[in-house]
């Protein structure tokens, strides 16, 4: 009995020891081997396959230094920061895993005086200081050989940019020199230092845009200015923002800088809303007009007109409008992947781009060149005016006629492109003030035409935006205040799209598409179209109402006009009155029967949205409880049958 109850015991603490092994045995492979179950449509925090291209691609050893203060106050701040440096750690980890042992990881707790904390201050990071704690450290330092490159602080609001900002680090310190690109703008993107006399009249300096910020940290960005009759050869690509009265001269400079292989990025306008140059006291927020390159379009045959903007009920905008009330602004757009290029690499993974009175081209590319839409509208849009476009959204909507066209908002140009002055540079203005003599001095002036260079060697690529607002700040980044100070985060991809085609035409493809993960948007798609729909059912019969009450006003007038003599201009005969009357109650009635056609209008976009918002609140639950009874139902029928 007793060896028995030995052999029992003997037995269990055996099995006990046998799962306490193949527990530890199983935690230490799962330990090892990392899984995260990404649920999210587009996959956001799953390593994109640019990515992996990238560190597939690694020659020489790349280390990641992570410092994150493990202190032990519990603030909200640092608690906060604790839970997103574990996913930033967990980020890390994936890329470890996926280098295959060419990345290698290290983790500093860098505590006050401490050799860590000596470690971050080398590598450049920057303490913040945060209510309740010392100094708290969330940053990393990207080395391969003797590159490093510093991610200072890793913001919380960047964290859908954060792969693409790793990516970035990690091929800057393989590949230290950065491409070299131009920017010739009038307007102030580089931004305005303080004038004290300015300041004076309360006028402040500006801060640089952010879409040269950013282009900062990716390339080496030169300015080149408006008058430039020569792009330097160092200029791998040039970017035009806005080139209002452009002169012939540097049209010419950007023509030849294309023939000698340059790319070229261009946006141009039809109502530059960023442009507050010369203010109207009147109407400050009209802007300053168009801007285009007609000349170099001319040659490529493609045309833009710079007073006309796109105006589309499919994808236009809510802008604050009287009373703060939202109001339809048909001419500002918000653009979602329908109206994106889906086979093209810039735009085929971003689906949320906005354009604030954006122009359209139109024409057929000459012999030589081919066209790719990158944007277009939908075939409920129509062109307008771009003045009256900014003034008024609603008279916009009153006339609106769809013209079944998808208007081309940005292209790219490729193949081999002729030169736009055939006859060599233009003549200088200051040349036709010359005397004669002068001029018949400087004959050799001619052999201009043949220094100059007239076809492109190979092909050449020319991308072309018809609004140049969709790089201004105020409609691209949300200002917000956090405990760590002024922040900005993205509106929408407007941003991304730029990065994208620049990097496309000068750099690494695999960026992209890491990049264009960083937004993410979920439009009411269905919403938008049963609006427009409603807005067509509707609109024919308030415009005839309005026209009708128009109608009768002005014959009132015209009777009240009429007058038999000087000292009777007011007075009536039986009949007048009669038909004043008349007259009177067609208006008044017209005016009820359209305050409540558009009452109807209201009522049935604001039903169906309500109907949308309870069937996504009730779909999940009564799903969840219809499942829920049919199991109940077929356990007890298991039950029963038992």
């Amino acid at each position: 009995m007793q060896k028995k109850s030995l052999e029992t015991i003997l037995y269990s603490t055996a099995g006990i020891v046998v799962m306490l092994v193949i527990l530890v045995a199983f935690n230490f492979i799962a330990g090892t081997a990392r899984a995260r179950l990404d649920l999210t449509q587009e996959k956001a925090y799953t390593l994109s396959a640019g990515t992996r291209a990238i560190l597939k691609k690694l020659d020489t050893p790349v280390t990641i230094r992570f410092y994150c203060t493990q202190s032990e106050s519990a603030t909200p701040e640092t608690v906060f920061l604790k839970g997103y440096a574990r996913k930033v750690e967990d980020l890390l980890a994936e890329y470890k895993q996926a280098a295959g042992g060419k990345l290698k990881l290290e983790k500093y707790d860098p505590q006050m005086d401490s050799d860590a904390e000596d470690s971050a201050r080398l590598d450049g990071l920057e303490a913040q200081p945060l209510p309740g704690a010392d100094r708290f450290y969330l940053g990393l330092a990207v080395k391969c050989a003797d590159q490093v490159q510093t991610m200072a602080f890793l913001a919380p609001n960047r964290e859908r940019l954060l792969e693409y900002d790793l990516d970035r680090a990690i091929l800057r310190v393989e590949n230290p020199e950065k491409p070299v690109i131009g920017l010739m703008s009038p307007l102030p993107v580089f931004g305005m230092p303080s004038n004290p006399m300015m300041q004076q009249m309360g006028q402040q300096g500006s801060q640089p845009w952010t879409i040269v910020t950013e282009l900062k940290n990716d390339f080496e960005v030169k300015r080149v200015g408006m008058d430039a009759d020569k792009i330097d050869d160092d200029i791998k690509l040039l970017m035009v923002i806005a080139p209002k009265d452009i002169s012939e001269k540097a049209q010419y400079a950007i023509d030849q800088f294309i023939m000698r292989g340059g790319k070229l990025v261009a946006f141009l306008d039809a109502q530059c809303l960023a442009d507050n140059r010369q203010p109207n006291q009147m109407m400050p927020n009209m802007g300053g007009g168009g801007s285009s390159l007609d000349t170099l379009l001319k040659a490529w045959g493609i045309q833009f007109d710079s007073a006309k903007v796109v105006a589309d009920l499919k994808n236009k905008m809510q802008l604050r409008g009287r009373n703060g009330e939202p109001q339809d602004a048909p001419a500002w757009l918000a653009l979602t992947a329908d109206s994106l290029n889906k086979d093209d690499v810039a735009t085929s993974q971003i689906d949320n781009i906005w354009l604030p009175l954006c122009g359209a081209f139109t024409g057929t590319p000459v012999a030589g060149l081919k066209e790719i839409v990158l944007l277009s509208s939908s075939k409920d849009s129509q062109l307008v005016d771009g003045m009256l476009a900014n003034l008024s959204g609603e008279n916009i909507i009153k006339e609106f006629k769809p013209s079944g066209v998808n208007y081309a908002l940005a292209i790219r140009l490729t193949g081999k492109f002729k030169t736009a002055f055939p006859n060599g540079a233009p003549a200088d203005k200051k040349d036709d003030k010359a005397d004669t003599d002068k001029k018949d001095e400087k004959k050799p002036e001619e052999k201009k035409a043949g220094d100059s260079l007239k076809e492109t060697k190979g092909d050449n690529t020319v991308a072309l935006f018809g609004d140049a607002d969709m790089l201004y700040d105020p409609f691209t980044m949300r200002k917000i205040d956090s405990p760590f100070g002024a922040m900005q985060m993205a509106m929408n991809a407007n941003l991304n799209l730029a990065q994208n085609l620049i990097e496309q035409m000068t750099g690494d493809n695999n960026l992209i598409a890491v990049r264009s993960r960083a937004t993410l948007n979920r439009p009411f798609i269905k919403v938008k179209e049963m609006e427009a729909a409603a807005n067509v059912k509707f609109q024919s019969e308030i415009k005839r109402l309005e026209d009708s009450a128009a109608e009768a006003q002005r014959k009132i007038n015209e009777m009240q006009a009429q007058k038999k003599d000087k000292d009777q201009r007011f007075i009536l005969s039986p009949e007048q009155r009669v038909e004043l009357e008349k007259l009177r109650k067609e208006e008044a009635d017209s005016r009820l029967h359209l305050r409540q056609v558009q009452k109807d209008l209201k009522k049935e976009v604001v039903s169906m949205q309500t109907r949308i918002k309870w069937i996504n609140i009730l779909a999940v639950p009564l799903a969840v409880t219809a499942t829920g009874i049919v199991i109940a139902i077929i356990n007890r029928r298991k039950t029963s049958a038992k």
